[in-house]
């Protein structure tokens, strides 16, 4: 109880949370949810005046990976497609290796950018090994032979009228001054640490779209990109990594396991279907019997094992998303061609029984009624610890993401997007 208590308070604010999609080298932000003082709202609607408090300028995102710091992406744009009113942020993304290779950098050179080695005034070069300068005396030093300037030579007599002057090609014009205006860009040196610049008036740019109304796409097709929840706050717990770490035979128990509670799951959606089939015409007996009777075992496909500590406290988290599919059935055409999609999350005790928390089944027939609802990542949206479960729900009216915190055996939904 000690290791899975919530030691530290949930912060209460402002703390963002989005979710970064990185492709190619560019990164942007989806504002997912904000918490202020306690209460979170939707990050891409709060305080849109027009653009929202998450998508100010240089506001500066943490991207986490399962409780790991993956980079620091930095906010310069915002954008808003005109038809969905959805929000996004562009900016610069900077990966932890660069990060980390910049600070031992300036940890090599702990002296500020334009001071010099005592620490004032402009830079100044020295050979390696060379002393530390000596101050010069008040006094002048006595000047040596090379550095004595002769006595100024009497100034010419003025020349008597009539007489020749000198040739052209002995005298020597005075060379015209030039006055030039200061040139602004040019860089001047200033002593102390600069100040900072204030910021940058924001921007903000329509998404282009198609007469479809979604954003246009031009080029070859880009690779999917990566998406990795990010944090933007000012405090929170420190970070730790969410991974469960187990043994290939062990993984694989976990995996049959989970496989046989999904199996479960979508018997069961399919006897609903079934029974909401023949709901309608009046059934006889036989027919009520030959539907009730058990449902083959279906063929699972693209299955996707995430096992998770979100305490710390050693029990293990498990997540399961697959897609399945029943052996086909002469009498039902219609439900041949079903593609259920499963997404189950279940919790290991310290006895090794496993509980099943959260369970959602659908199928491609009814996205509009059931979403389908997919994992991100694990990620602290309150900064007191432990993670939360950041999953997307896609659906025929569009894309929403939910926050789930894990309790005993049951999931609780933290916040709530819409579509």
């Amino acid at each position: 109880m000690a290791q899975a208590s919530r030691a530290t308070k949930a912060s209460k604010g402002p703390r963002a949370l989005g979710l970064l999609e990185l492709s190619n080298g560019n990164a942007r932000l989806i504002p997912i949810a904000i918490l202020i003082d306690g209460q979170y709202y939707d990050a891409g609607a709060y305080k849109a005046s027009p653009v929202p408090m998450a998508l100010w300028s240089d506001t500066v995102y943490e991207g986490v990976r399962t409780g790991v710091s993956q980079g620091l992406f930095t906010v310069k744009t915002a954008l808003e497609n005109p038809n969905t009113h959805q929000w996004l942020g562009e900016g610069t993304w900077l990966p932890a290796s660069a990060i980390h290779t910049k600070s031992a950098s300036k940890e090599s050179s702990s002296i500020p950018r334009g001071m010099n080695n005592e620490g004032e005034g402009p830079p100044v070069l020295r050979h390696a090994g060379a002393a530390k300068p000596k101050a010069p005396d008040a006094s002048p030093a006595a000047p040596t032979q090379k550095q004595v300037n002769p006595a100024p030579a009497p100034a010419p007599a003025a020349p008597q009228a009539g007489a020749a002057g000198p040739p052209a090609s002995e005298t020597t014009p005075a060379a015209p001054a030039v006055s030039s205006a200061p040139d602004k860009d040019a860089p001047t040196l200033k002593r102390g640490i600069p100040a900072a610049r204030p910021p940058e008036p924001m921007t903000v740019t329509p998404i282009p779209t198609s007469k479809h109304g979604n954003a246009s796409k031009s080029g070859p097709v880009a690779a999917p990109a990566q998406l990795v929840p990010a944090i933007s706050a000012v405090d929170g717990a420190e970070l730790r990594p969410y991974s469960y770490s187990v043994k290939p035979e062990e993984e694989q128990l976990f995996r049959k396991k989970m496989l046989a509670m999904a199996a479960d799951e979508v018997r069961a959606r399919a006897k609903l279907l079934t029974a909401q089939t023949i709901a309608a015409p009046a059934a006889n007996p036989a027919t009520r019997k030959s539907a009730a009777a058990k449902v083959p075992q279906p063929d699972f496909e693209d299955v996707q094992l995430r096992i998770f500590d979100l305490n710390n406290s050693n029990e293990p988290v498990l997540i399961l998303s697959a897609k399945a599919r029943l052996p086909q059935n002469p009498k039902q055409t219609e439900a041949n061609d079903l593609q259920y999609l499963v997404t189950l999350v279940a919790r290991q005790d310290v006895n090794a029984d496993f509980h099943k928390a959260f369970s959602s089944v659908t199928d491609t027939r009814h996205l509009d009624v059931i979403p389908q609802v997919e994992l991100i990542d694990a990620v602290d949206v309150d900064g007191d610890g432990p993670g939360e479960l950041l999953f997307r729900q896609v659906s025929d009216a569009g894309t929403a993401y939910v926050v789930y915190r894990v309790i005993g055996n049951q999931l609780y939904a933290l916040f709530q997007g819409t579509p």
